[in-house]
């Protein structure tokens, strides 16, 4: 069973009565808006035309038949954790960089390394400017959707 994207957590907004659960597919959906808002290239050929691929929001390229989902070649490439518990886990590490690997942990029941190494590769995205741009733009989106006003 899949864990809710809410979070309560020391020094960070609580996200509770007035927050919802968002699915993998609307994020997917928001990863690929704002990978390919742009367009589509394809990494192998340069083409620029594409069909649905056979992953939920992925593309094929019309020319080579490569596939590249959502997450590939993002801050969420290979990630071992579900997406929904990632992007939480990617807004506490912006919001507070210095909330414990252990208390994320104890929180998501994910094991502490797996914390710790998606929390340095999320400092090393905060620490390199234009991957700390795309990634405050997309979490910005991400809290817009889940906090409702």
């Amino acid at each position: 069973m899949a864990k809710m994207a809410v979070v309560q957590l020391r020094n960070y907004p609580s996200m509770t009565t007035d927050s919802k659960v968002v699915t993998e597919d609307e994020l997917l959906f928001l990863l690929s808006e704002q990978k390919w808002k742009k367009g589509y290239v394809c990494l192998k050929c340069g083409n620029s035309n594409y069909c649905k691929g056979k992953k939920t929001f992925s593309r094929r390229c019309t020319k080579c038949k490569y596939e590249e989902s959502a997450t590939a070649h993002t801050i969420f490439h290979h990630c071992k954790i579900p997406l929904n518990e990632a992007f939480t886990l990617a807004s506490i590490v912006c919001c507070n960089p210095k909330t414990s690997t252990y208390e994320i942990s104890r929180q998501f029941e994910i094991r502490q390394m797996t914390c710790w190494k998606f929390k340095t590769h999320m400092m090393d995205c905060l620490n390199d400017p234009e991957k700390s741009l795309k990634l405050k733009e997309l979490l910005k989106i991400y809290q817009d959707k889940v906090i409702i006003s």
